[in-house]
């Protein structure tokens, strides 16, 4: 195949190309995401990140006319048709096999999150349908609300789907602002980190947890593309940030997890803090998120100063 073939083989035709539900230019979101198009588009952003030296193949020193892998280049590495892979980067993921996936996920060299995504998309499973209500409200079990409170010397929270904040205590809202006050959908992580200057300048490095926050949802997206409150809130973010359409269209998956924040906050100054992220039993949307400080550090007398001042703060509303 020569490369005017081979660039042909990289450019479908428009019909056999999925709609992408992403697109920023269309000014109606579908009620769910295509599925389709997001294996198409996360196959075709996996193949393209990577080089043919970083497989061992030799490019001859020609130009090529696609970014990374050709479709002919990677379908070889997985051993599999060229026929084959292309109609599965063209989205058509039917009765496709546990060992095919296997084998395209080692040519493309994806994590194990990314490996899960690509079975979710390429073979979902049937999930047990919620009552939409119980779907929309997320409800927390009121031990873990006790839980939330008795945890009085660090930030914590309660996320859920979509990135919802669904509860938090006391330490939370003195470091991350006062949630109660917000309108239930403002309440938020995607929406708070794009839309909401404050939480601009809280975070010292932002792109970070801009692009920690799309991948979380890009993940959930792929386990629950059929959710309209997800598509509503892709589209509604999609026409607001140009940062969020450019970090969406990388089609990056992370499983939320460990990690360190750097934060300046308005009255105590820059924080450093580690977070641990727990994934609850009985909820696989649900996560518990708890921020502390290395003992004695810096950070931590920030926090107990945040402290102090929250019950100062709970003092006056009650008093007034």
């Amino acid at each position: 195949m020569d490369e005017n073939e081979a660039a042909a083989t990289d450019r479908p035709d428009r019909a056999d190309r999925p709609d992408r539900a992403d697109r920023p230019d269309r000014p109606d979101h579908p009620e769910h995401l295509d599925r389709r198009a997001e294996l198409s588009e996360f196959l075709r952003t996996r193949r393209a990140r990577l080089q043919p030296e970083d497989v061992g193949i030799s490019s001859h020193g020609r130009h090529r006319r696609v970014p990374g892998l050709r479709r002919e280049e990677l379908a070889q590495l997985a051993g599999v048709s060229v026929a084959y892979y292309t109609r599965l980067e063209q989205g058509n993921g039917r009765n496709v096999s546990a060992e095919v996936l296997d084998s395209i996920a080692r040519a493309l060299r994806l994590s194990d999150t990314e490996h899960a995504h690509l079975v979710h998309l390429a073979r979902p499973t049937r999930q047990q349908r919620r009552p939409a209500e119980q779907k929309r409200q997320q409800p927390v079990r009121p031990a873990l609300r006790r839980l939330l409170d008795s945890l009085d010397g660090v930030p914590a929270y309660i996320a859920g789907a979509r990135s919802d904040i669904l509860a938090w205590n006391r330490m939370a809202a003195a470091l991350f602002g006062d949630w109660g006050r917000m309108p239930r959908t403002d309440r938020n992580w995607a929406r708070l980190t794009f839309l909401n200057p404050d939480y601009r300048e809280l975070f010292l490095d932002w792109g970070s947890k801009a692009a920690d926050m799309v991948s979380y949802l890009r993940l959930y997206a792929g386990r629950n593309p059929e959710d309209p409150e997800l598509s509503a809130l892709v589209g509604e973010l999609s026409v607001k940030s140009e940062e969020f359409r450019r970090l969406w269209a990388t089609h990056d998956v992370k499983e939320k997890g460990h990690g360190v924040k750097r934060m300046r906050h308005p009255l105590v100054g820059e924080l450093t803090l580690a977070y641990e992220t727990l994934h609850l039993p009985d909820d696989d949307d649900q996560s518990l998120c708890i921020y502390h400080a290395e003992p004695s550090s810096a950070s931590a007398e920030a926090l107990q100063l945040l402290a102090s001042w929250g019950v100062d703060e709970e003092a006056t509303r009650a008093t007034s």
